[in-house]
């Protein structure tokens, strides 16, 4: 599967954007979908996981209720929305995925084999 990541951009802190993942291939849905970002001098670091059929989702602690991931099989991409944007959440930002049947979703980096281009989020203070 090919990913490509859209919809960054320059915002103000309080703002809002939200990030899309389109993938290529006819079963998306057997496909769980990560989202993890890299800010400068920073190691890259997990945001949020989705399991195929949307069922699941896992956030990390410094986006949990203002970030949410959703998909949408039909047109196989996953969606990243990101509310009451803060400097801290300047970054640029990966879609990930891999192949799972069972409906399991992976915060780490290394459960993911497929990786999209970045798209850069900067939120101005």
């Amino acid at each position: 599967v090919q990913l490509q990541a859209s919809g960054g951009g320059l915002v103000q802190a309080g703002g809002s954007l939200r990030l899309s993942c389109a993938a290529s291939g006819r079963t998306f849905s057997r496909y769980t979908v990560g989202w993890f970002r890299q800010a400068p001098g920073k190691e890259r670091e997990f945001v949020a996981t989705i399991s195929g059929s949307g069922d699941s989702t896992y956030y990390a602690d410094s986006v949990k209720g203002r970030f949410t991931i959703s998909r949408d099989n039909a047109k196989n991409t996953v969606y990243l929305q990101m509310n009451s944007l803060k400097p801290e959440d300047t970054a640029v930002y990966y879609c990930a995925a891999v192949r799972d049947y069972s409906g399991n979703i992976y915060y780490t980096e290394r459960r993911y084999n497929y990786w999209g281009q970045g798209t850069q989020v900067t939120v101005s203070s």
